[in-house]
């Protein structure tokens, strides 16, 4: 058994749920599986009851799930004290961010950071920000650049990087959204709207609406993914609450049709930042990348 194979296994343990942490760990489901049957070969015992429905820890599991959690902690304290002694800081940071930070945000920061740590690599994932503490707390990222939530987990360590303005954009092409949007009085409730499944932007289009006393709007789609929205109102499909730098890392192509709505209250800004396990803050790579913010 190898270190990645733990790692798979107590993902799987706490999900509870094969197709979850075969996304999350990016690999296959078929390949998840075949890794879980090998640890279980290795341990001559099974480690999960599994179902159509359910997954569950045998007692078997239970028991190696220690070991596992064990094994990875002594792992990492071995890389400290490694990292301590060593003249350079060397080894992998794992990162997370949306493809929109990856843009904006990360390459000056990583710039500095690969100035200073050149023998450091650099493992980069992108995904939806509103993913990214869930991401640091399974130990899948260092490291990840995301929005605040409105509530901090306690266990984790938020550094901000920048305020980001919330813009309301429709579809500048010609289209029923359109000329509704762009009517002297639109009826919001007519309008269709493109949301976000989770996270801080979330609660800003929730607040908006509500202040505006919309309380059954029009739901066109509820989609993971600040980019795949900007799409989506592109392509005439409906209007969305998003911060301003999304769109303006847009392709070309994407923000010719699209047209900003002049509101004068798109809500509370964005505040955008770097977070980390607080327990963390301690070991040499992670405490330099902090440092150099």
């Amino acid at each position: 058994m190898d270190l990645r194979d733990l790692k798979l296994f107590l993902h799987l343990a706490d999900s509870r749920h094969f197709g979850q942490t075969a996304r999350a760990m990016h690999v296959s489901p078929s390949t998840l599986s075949r890794q879980i049957q090998r640890l279980e070969e290795d341990v001559g015992h099974p480690l999960f009851m599994r179902d159509n429905r359910s997954v569950a820890l045998t007692t078997a599991g239970e028991n190696f799930s220690l070991f596992a959690r064990q094994t990875l902690l002594h792992y990492q304290q071995l890389r400290h004290l490694m990292d301590l002694n060593s003249p350079s800081l060397s080894g992998e940071l794992h990162l997370f961010c949306s493809v929109t930070a990856a843009y904006s945000h990360l390459p000056p920061v990583l710039d500095r950071f690969r100035a200073e740590h050149p023998q450091v690599e650099i493992k980069l994932s992108t995904g939806d920000p509103s993913d990214a503490v869930e991401k640091i707390s399974s130990g899948e990222a260092d490291l990840a650049i995301a929005g605040k939530p409105e509530s901090l987990p306690a266990g984790i360590a938020f550094n901000p990087l920048d305020v980001l303005p919330l813009a309301l954009i429709a579809p500048a092409l010609p289209c029923p959204v359109r000329s509704e949007v762009t009517s002297v009085d639109p009826d919001w409730s007519r309008v269709p709207f493109i949301f976000p499944e989770q996270g801080p932007v979330r609660r800003s289009v929730d607040l908006w609406l509500r202040r505006r006393k919309i309380t059954n709007p029009l739901i066109y789609a509820t989609v993971a993914g600040h980019e795949a929205i900007v799409s989506m109102v592109a392509l005439g499909c409906g209007v969305a609450l998003l911060p301003v730098v999304v769109l303006e890392n847009s392709p070309e192509p994407v923000r010719n049709r699209i047209m900003s709505l002049p509101l004068s209250d798109t809500g509370t800004p964005l505040e955008l930042g770097v977070c980390v396990r607080k327990k963390r803050l301690g070991e040499p790579l992670i405490n330099a990348f902090w440092d150099l913010l």
